[in-house]
Formats: C-alpha cells, structure tokens, sequence
C-alpha cells in the first residue's frame, strides 16, 4: 500500500497514513524517508515541540508505527517531501487466497483474526517475495480496501495474527496494541523445564550483530524493558517443558529471547541456542512456538497447534486442553 496523504487546516500542512509497508517502521527512520535532508536534531526539536504528531498526540522518536497511523507533517519550505504513490492491488495466487481464506477465525466489520502458518512471513524484506502483506487482497471479503497489518508474529511462529478491515478500526486497535489493551498468549515446547515452575522475566532487551551480521535480542541494561509471564502446563521428565506465556510487552523475538536467558529455550529454535532434540530424538523439526490466545475487548479468538506441534504433543503424550 503506498502513502495517503490528506490535508490540514495548517497552511501546508500534511496528514500522511502510515502504510503496511511502512509498519514496523521508527518514528525518525519514517521522517528520515519521506523528507529526505532533514537531520535527525531536527526531527527530534519539531517532535519536542509537538509539530509532528501521530494519531494527533506528541511521540517520540524512537515510536515504532503501525498501518493506519495518521501522522502530522509541518511544512518544510526547503525540504521536499516524498510521498509513494498508491501501490496497485497485486494478484494474488488462487491456491494462496484460498488457503488464507480457510485461516480466518473470527471476522466482523473492523477486524479479522487469521491462523498465520510457521514459515510464512508476515511482511517482505531483501530476500523474502512471499509474505502475507502481499496476499492481503484475498482478505477483502467485499470491502473497498485490502486489510491492514496492526501487529507482527515473526516468520515461523505459527497462531493469531490480527488484521484490521478499515482505517478507523486500523488506529484504534494499533491503540489497543500500545496501550496493552489486547492481551495474548502463547505456547512453547521448551527444552529442559523452567525454574520456578512460574514466574516473571523481566529483562531488558535491545538488537546485536552476531557472527555473519546475524541479528538477535540481548539482554542490555540500557535496551528496552521487556516483560514476560510464563506458566509451566506440563513437563516431560527433566528434558521439556509445555510452558503458556504471556508477554507484557511486545519487543523483537522477546519469548525467545526471555527463554534462552532462563536456561530453558524453545524447542527447535535455531537463532537462540541453536536447539534441537539432543535429549528426546526424533521429534518434529520447526520452532515450537504458537501464538494460542488473543482477547482483544470482548472477542477472545484461539489458534489450533499446527501440525509439527500437534505431532510433537502427541509423541510427548501432552493433552491438548
């Protein structure tokens, strides 16, 4: 979807929405891309004195957007400003509409809540051409526009992922998302078993570069607070654990992260540890990680295991409740 922009009252103003190929996006990164030139003191002095907002509220810099948002930007008489035309509706494979369509759990007029597959990334990047982002037009179930991302699942964690249908539903429930309106639960095979049995991690968080360029989550005194609440449901042995969580707040890979500090990462993770199956064997291959539960307001929608999890439940003799 390329840029929106509407007027202002404010002679020169602009109001740009915020689009599914932007979501993600820091608040500075986004001015840096659309009003090339401008330097990052600037840009932090017009967010100070509230000349640009999102939503019509002060942010900060360091704001991560989400489709939908409506930000506010001054005029800038020396500084052009670099709006991307409407990108054009992409077909979309009739095997991939009909198998996204099949992923639908609830549906009404603002929201949709689909079961997102392990493997299948939410947005494009360098070397990823297959994304859910692109295949949003097979969800538009009769309405005007495609539906928007307001929030992230990484690529191959399977479970709940919630599309808004509209504009207007789009800001309110990135809203929701901010404000932790919406509270989410997952579940992970973890290898060996957490102690204590439950508990709360809190551990900040922030981006490294590893060996190759990788990128992962470190646990920084300075990153961003990162809070998790973890249950263990069940446990085989000492060797894994069937562990429900509940993430407080919703930064990179923080599960992930926040189960490999504690001694106990996820089964099959191959950014964090690395982890197989070196004390059980022959277990299904794949991050063993779902997003099971979303409740946002009133509409609580839950995703079944996908199949490497629900074969691997089923080795483990662990009862699906």
């Amino acid at each position: 979807m390329g840029t929106v922009e509407k007027t202002d009252s404010g002679a020169g103003v602009r109001i740009v929405e915020v689009t599914t190929g932007d979501a993600g996006t820091r608040l500075d990164r986004w001015f840096s891309r659309h009003v090339p030139g401008l330097t990052h003191g600037r840009i932090e002095k017009l967010l100070r004195t509230g000349q640009v907002r999102v939503d019509g509220s002060r942010a900060k810099a360091s704001q991560h957007l989400s489709a939908g948002q409506q930000v506010r930007i001054p005029p800038f008489p020396n500084f052009p400003v670099v709006l991307t035309p409407p990108r054009p509706s992409q077909p979309v494979a009739k095997a991939d509409a009909e198998d996204l369509r099949a992923r639908v759990l609830y549906r009404d007029e603002d929201m949709l809540v689909i079961n997102k597959p392990a493997g299948l990334a939410v947005q494009g990047g360098t070397s990823t051409h297959r994304h859910l982002d692109g295949m949003l037009d097979a969800l538009r179930f009769g309405l005007p526009e495609q539906p928007r991302l307001v929030h992230r699942l990484d690529k191959d964690t399977a479970g709940v992922l919630v599309l808004a249908r509209t504009a207007a539903a789009a800001k309110a429930l990135t809203k929701s998302f901010r404000v932790r309106g919406v509270r989410k639960t997952y579940w992970a095979l973890t290898v060996g078993v957490p102690h204590p049995a439950s508990g709360t991690v809190r551990l900040p968080l922030a981006k490294a570069t590893g060996a190759g360029g990788a990128e992962r989550m470190r646990t920084i005194n300075t990153g961003a607070d990162a809070v998790t609440r973890y249950t263990v449901v069940a446990r085989v042995a000492r060797k894994a654990a069937w562990v429900a969580l509940e993430p407080e707040t919703g930064r990179t890979h923080q599960l992930r992260a926040h189960m490999e500090l504690l001694g106990t990462p996820i089964a099959g993770d191959r950014k964090y540890k690395q982890t197989d199956w070196p004390a059980i064997g022959g277990l299904a291959r794949g991050l063993h990680l779902l997003a099971r539960e979303i409740r946002v307001g009133k509409v609580t929608v839950t995703a079944p295991l996908p199949p490497h999890m629900k074969e691997t439940w089923e080795r483990l003799g662990l009862v699906e409740g």
